[in-house]
């Protein structure tokens, strides 16, 4: 049994004395402790040397002790495992060498062993369930096909992924095979996380608002519906569709746990849009982490109380940034957790 499970709670709707919190990229970059990993080893070693992957994960729990924990590693594992060349590129990011532009390119994209391709991930989750002791709860997570697809035809990141748009509405039929490919990779992928003892898996669809509403229906929606019903019955399952304020109705009826938001949704819209029956997680402005402590503290007591403690879980609208000063992420985090709700 976990301890601190107040995280789990919140993702059941039950009443809880105050809302969990925690952070989207919790563990890396912002970390001093982080930055002495990461002038040792590249990205993807980090990623797939558990005992790294691992040590990353607990890393801001010693340091604040946030009611969940995110197990370190990337969205890009995923392509990388299908066959896809992908390097992390200093001042770059993302790099695709050779990106999928046609459906000769889909050929050598497989669906495969995930034992064979990403056990580390695995052996990671276990190790990371050891050091945290059934203190709290661990997350697994992916991207979505449409975010995973992104990169792919990109190739790198980008502003508006226009290549990557071009694919999709030029060569219809490829862009479906992809995200379909995608997608029954990522299901196995996180069925093997849960068996490997996550307690909560998150689907990241970073770049969903880059589509219409049309399109986003059926370039990305469709998909993570996929995900969330074959993976709903084991585990709750927290859909975040960074800048798809427009597709919250819909996802509210997904069967998700939970919905992520991001900071330009209020959390009365939110709760509106979403009908006012499902856990809420989000959504304070990662930059305004930035601001003075104490006005920090002010605007996250403020957030709780316009989304409410109940089916509510503390969170960034997207991950911290990397020079945010370790007295205000800490102060986010102190907010929560001082937290009484109005009488």
């Amino acid at each position: 049994m976990i301890k601190n499970d107040l995280f789990l709670r919140a993702l059941k709707g039950e009443t809880v004395e105050r809302p969990p919190v925690w952070m989207m990229r919790q563990a890396g970059r912002y970390l001093p402790e982080f930055q002495e990993i990461k002038a040792k080893y590249d990205f993807f070693t980090r990623c797939q040397t558990p005992e790294l992957a691992s040590e990353i994960t607990v890393q801001p729990i010693r340091r604040y002790g946030m009611d969940a924990a995110i197990l370190f590693s990337d969205i890009l594992v995923i392509p990388q495992a299908m066959n896809i060349h992908v390097e992390m590129k200093p001042g770059i990011g993302p790099w695709l060498p050779d990106p999928i532009r046609s459906h000769k390119d889909l050929e050598r994209v497989i669906v495969p062993d995930i034992n064979d391709t990403l056990g580390y991930v695995m052996d990671a989750i276990k190790m990371t369930k050891e050091k945290l002791n059934d203190e709290i709860p661990l997350i697994g997570f992916a991207g979505s096909p449409w975010t995973i697809l992104c990169y792919c035809v990109q190739g790198q990141g980008s502003k508006n992924f226009d290549i990557a748009k071009e694919f999709c509405f030029t060569q219809p039929e490829a862009a479906h095979a992809l995200l379909q490919k995608i997608t029954d990779t990522t299901i196995l992928y996180l069925k093997e996380k849960v068996k490997a003892g996550v307690n909560a898996v998150q689907v990241f669809d970073s770049w969903g608002g880059m589509l219409s509403p049309v399109d986003y229906q059926e370039f990305s929606w469709q998909y993570i519906q996929q995900i969330i019903d074959a993976l709903k019955e084991e585990i709750p399952v927290i859909a975040f569709g960074k800048g798809c304020w427009f597709a919250l109705g819909e996802m509210a009826k997904s069967g998700a746990s939970a919905l992520g938001v991001d900071w330009t949704c209020s959390p009365r819209n939110a709760r509106y849009l979403t009908g006012g029956n499902i856990t809420l997680q989000g959504n304070f402005d990662p930059t305004r982490l930035f601001s003075p402590p104490a006005e920090i503290k002010r605007m996250v007591t403020e957030m709780i109380n316009a989304f409410g403690k109940d089916k509510y879980i503390v969170n960034l609208g997207h991950g911290i940034l990397p020079n945010i000063p370790l007295e205000n992420a800490g102060a986010f985090i102190e907010a929560v957790k001082e937290y009484k709700a109005e009488r």
